[in-house]
């Protein structure tokens, strides 16, 4: 099925270095949904890098504006959690342009935990330090306990699509090992290869997961008004 937006079109900002998010939100997304997307300069991971991403965000809102989409989501994690009060600037920016609804990838994954219920979490990611710490810093801003987890110390978008699904996967399961009184564990990025896995991880490790393009395509649908299953991505998209 080719989906048109017949039912609802979604406009997505993503990260110009990043080839994974669009496949998997896709894959995602409930048929007759459809996807339009704008890139914004993003290939690293430097502060400089992440806070310029934005620069060019209202130009870019509204050539996705052009496509008529019901909504507008920045999705890119590391922005949109550079500090408790980034989202909501991205927000208020895309509307004013566009004067649609609009939503960030911060906003999703503070609703995906909420709905699972948890409160210590286990933070996966692929980031360098800095920004692993910044993301942290973010959920415990928002009442979350990190109570573990890990980074991989890369930096560019390019090398975060190369990692396998199964090297995702060891990182959470050494995570949890470290820390298992954890109740959810958050593998945090649109850039890495994580959605066929999440189900798997969710059986071995016992806990939800969550991830970052899961997060914005359970939060979107909401946004949209669709409250329908989608079932191999974990628990949080197969819950109507």
């Amino acid at each position: 099925m080719i989906a048109y937006g017949d039912r609802a079109r979604l406009g997505v900002l993503v990260p110009s270095g990043n080839a994974v998010a669009e496949p998997e939100l896709r894959a995602m997304l409930p048929p007759e949904v459809g996807m339009v997307v704008t890139r914004l300069p993003l290939r690293g991971s430097s502060e400089a890098e992440l806070l310029a991403m934005a620069g060019s965000l209202e130009s870019a809102a509204g050539l996705l504006a052009d496509a008529r989409p019901d909504a507008i989501a920045f999705h890119c994690t590391a922005v949109s959690t550079f500090d408790p009060a980034m989202a909501d600037g991205l927000r208020r920016r895309i509307k004013a342009a566009t004067g649609l609804p609009a939503l960030a990838t911060a906003d999703a994954l503070l609703a995906a935990v909420a709905k699972l219920g948890a409160r210590r979490v286990l933070l996966v990611t692929p980031y360098i330090e800095a920004v692993h710490a910044r993301e942290a810093a973010f959920l415990e801003a928002n009442g979350m306990r990190v109570v573990g987890g890990s980074c991989m110390g890369i930096d560019t978008n390019t090398e975060m699509a190369g990692i396998s699904p199964a090297a995702i996967g060891a990182q959470a399961r050494a995570a949890l090992a470290a820390a298992p009184h954890a109740d959810l564990c958050l593998v945090s990025c649109t850039a890495i290869r994580s959605g066929a896995a999440i189900g798997g991880m969710e059986a071995e490790l016992g806990v939800p997961v969550v991830t970052s393009n899961q997060a914005l395509a359970w939060y979107a649908m909401r946004a949209l008004g669709l409250h329908e299953p989608v079932r191999g991505f974990g628990r949080l998209l197969s819950e109507a």
